[in-house]
């Protein structure tokens, strides 16, 4: 088994504590965290042990959980690599795409393995959803969640929408090569609310929406593509496939078809695949594992994060703030 430390203990990483601690693929050997207050809290709650000295806990681990505030990522993942210890840190990847870049060549350099932790990719609905999507040239997303003063020390884009770049990223398979964007800071010094189009040179077009100052929480993208149309639930984790194929010789006679102008007749029907449910986060950190273990990608690299950083940055950059 491989011995796994967390390093920031704050809410989420209060979680991957618990889930490490519950993984039968990793030995979990303790935390650190710069609150003492908390750091003492936590491992009586857990009963683990907290680590004083994060070069200490990096030495005692095969793989380190950075679950820091962003601006932290950086330095602290840097000590992770160098120690040749491999790396899952959560979204997004770092602070800067400077920095992104230079996490990616450490990590070459030093032979170890890492991992960004954009745990909608381990939604089950997006999973149920993979393989059906195909080529898809519109696509919409809305991440809206109701007011927490937690996450506003970064833009909207880095704290939700990022989730929804890098879903895109991954079934996209084209490059971004223009980006247009706007955003309203209504509560926080960055905006609270953004909109941005990203087009790609295979002619997809996606519209994002993320706003952290809704009444109602919302975690929705859309597909379209040729004959199907595809709606992904993320927070209600549920998935609809809607298809259209010709209409058979004898069709059935509750059959949904539709008449286009030119009096082509296509038949809709639903080919919703089964979810199944499971624990996102646990299913990350062990898919990390058994990156390690087998010596294969993770789900989500180091490249995919930051690219994913890249695209949010230049969405923040063409920002027409209103």
């Amino acid at each position: 088994m491989l011995k796994a430390g967390v390093i920031g203990a704050g809410h989420l990483g209060k979680i991957h504590i618990r889930l490490l601690i519950e993984s039968d693929k990793y030995e979990f050997v303790g935390f650190h965290d710069s609150n003492p207050t908390r750091a003492k809290e936590i491992a009586e709650e857990f009963g683990c042990k907290n680590f004083d000295n994060v070069e200490e806990l990096i030495a005692a681990c095969d793989m380190v959980d950075v679950v820091t505030p962003t601006i932290y990522h950086f330095e602290t993942a840097k000590k992770v690599i160098e120690s040749g210890k491999h790396l899952f840190v959560e979204k997004p990847i770092t602070h800067t795409v400077e920095e992104a870049n230079n996490i990616l060549e450490l990590a070459k350099k030093h032979g170890v393995k890492g991992m960004v932790g954009h745990v909608e990719r381990f939604n089950p609905a997006f999973i149920a959803a993979y393989p059906k999507i195909n080529n898809p040239m519109f696509i919409e997303a809305h991440r809206l969640a109701e007011f927490n003063p937690r996450g506003t020390d970064v833009s909207v884009v880095l704290d939700l929408m990022i989730h929804d770049i890098d879903a895109i990223l991954s079934v996209v398979q084209s490059k971004v090569n223009h980006i247009s964007a706007s955003g309203v800071a209504v509560i926080s010094e960055t905006p609270d609310i953004a909109n941005a189009r990203l087009e790609f040179e295979n002619g997809c077009v996606a519209n994002l929406t993320a706003s952290r100052i809704s009444m109602k929480n919302m975690r929705k993208s859309r597909f379209f593509q040729r004959d199907a149309y595809i709606s992904v639930d993320f927070l209600e984790k549920e998935c609809e496939v809607v298809r259209m194929k010709d209409v058979p010789e004898n069709p059935d006679e509750y059959a949904m078809i539709l008449t286009n102008a030119e009096g082509i007749k296509k038949q809709i029907y639903f080919d919703n695949p089964d979810i199944n449910t499971n624990n996102a986060i646990l299913d990350e950190l062990n898919n990390f594992a058994d990156a390690i273990n087998n010596n294969t990608d993770p789900e989500v690299t180091l490249a995919q994060g930051t690219e994913a950083l890249r695209v949010a940055m230049k969405i923040i950059e063409n920002f027409k703030i209103l």
